[in-house]
């Protein structure tokens, strides 16, 4: 190692490569790639988004701002609770932040460090071990379980077995990334009770809450059986719902009381998020309804195409993911995916993600997502297959 990097601290060296970095940087520039690695549609933001941060910037709104985000966009967020939650939500529980995984970031440096334990059921998006890891504390991976005949759950027994006095925070990802695991609101109940037992945070990421696949409008949440008082962080971003991706905006949703702790850690992070992108959040909150029942529906399509299609081999373990847009599945005989993955951009030109990069629980698993058009997952699937019937 260089004396510049030894010089470094241990958490920030100890940070993981992404092993979902690694297959998009080895294919991201293939002629014809089919790129099925990230979570995020083939869709652009909606004209009318872009437009209301095109006003705000020619309105000359380009100065310092409120660091817990202008009172337009955090009364938009509680009136989009409202309509989706039912019951009355404060403006002031809401907090705006420069991407999901910055609310992330906020949440576990305000409930997490040094010895703490955070549990996580794994497989899980990676992002949120890292930011566990740079903060000193440390990842508890829960494995979660998968049957052929009913796909992945939460064993929840095991996770009250695993709470020590160390756990300061349980995370929980529902619909999940990347099994699309999606929590009961019985599941919910008692993971919640487990928390006010021991006296838990729980950090909720319901980012895929509307993108579940059995008919409902929504996924069960935490929302369903919390207290205005509950010791639950939310984490939420405008990525998925509205194809904003590449704007970075997200938000917490907390217990008021938080509110100065969480102001200060966004002062001392990114000192607010740029207006003209919180006016464009506004229009997707309030205009943004019709683009996502336009999205649900056709991801939904897609995930048909893929499903039946990859089921009809008899070469694919997997279960109809019940929420999220991802397929998580396993190939007989390919145990070393992270390899797999490379060798599927050389030899079908199409980009997966390697279930490694999820936590040892995602070994031998792939990730694909679906929230792309029907034709191009068609095709895309059409090229697995004929890669699966090559092997």
């Amino acid at each position: 190692m260089s004396d510049l990097l030894a010089s470094l601290t241990p958490h920030a060296l100890a940070a993981p490569p992404s092993g979902i970095v690694e297959v998009m940087n080895y294919g991201r520039l293939r002629e014809g790639m089919i790129p099925l690695w990230a979570g995020e549609g083939d869709l652009p933001t909606p004209a009318f988004i872009c437009a209301a941060a095109a006003r705000s910037l020619t309105d000359g709104e380009t100065f310092y701002t409120w660091q817990r985000g202008i009172p337009d966009l955090r009364e938009a967020l509680a009136h989009w609770h409202e309509r989706l939650y039912g019951g009355s939500f404060s403006p002031e529980r809401f907090y705006v932040t420069g991407s999901g995984m910055q609310s992330i970031q906020i949440a576990l440096t305000a409930l997490a460090g040094p010895g703490d334990e955070v549990i996580v059921p794994t497989p899980a998006w990676p992002n949120f071990a890292a930011a566990v890891g740079v903060r000193g504390a440390r990842v508890v991976e829960l494995p979660m379980t998968f049957r052929d005949d009913r796909g992945w759950s939460l064993d929840l027994d095991r996770l009250a077995a695993t709470i020590t006095p160390a756990t300061k925070v349980i995370f929980v990802n529902s619909p999940c990334n990347p099994t699309g695991w999606t929590a009961s609101r019985d599941d919910l109940a008692t993971i919640l009770d487990l928390a006010r037992r021991h006296g838990l945070w729980i950090v909720a990421d319901e980012v895929y809450g509307r993108f579940v696949w059995d008919g409902s409008s929504r996924a069960a949440s935490f929302h369903d059986v919390a207290g205005p008082d509950d010791r639950v962080v939310w984490v939420n971003t405008f990525s998925k719902n509205w194809a904003m991706t590449g704007w970075r905006i997200g938000w917490i949703e907390a217990p008021p009381v938080l509110g100065q702790v969480i102001e200060n850690l966004i002062q001392y992070s990114t000192s607010g998020v740029a207006v003209f992108l919180q006016r464009g959040a506004v229009a997707a909150l309030e205009q943004g309804d019709a683009f996502l029942a336009e999205q649900i529906a056709r991801i939904a399509e897609s995930r048909t195409i893929l499903c039946e299609a990859l089921a009809a081999t008899g070469r694919a373990r997997f279960v109809p993911p019940p929420g999220a847009f991802y397929l998580f599945f396993g190939v007989d005989g390919e145990n070393d995916t992270s390899q797999l993955g490379l060798r599927l951009v050389d030899e079908a030109n199409i980009g997966l993600a390697p279930g490694t990069a999820f936590g040892a629980a995602g070994a031998g698993w792939l990730r694909l997502c679906f929230a792309r058009s029907p034709e191009q997952i068609r095709e895309a699937t059409r090229r697995l297959v004929a890669w699966l019937d090559r092997r």
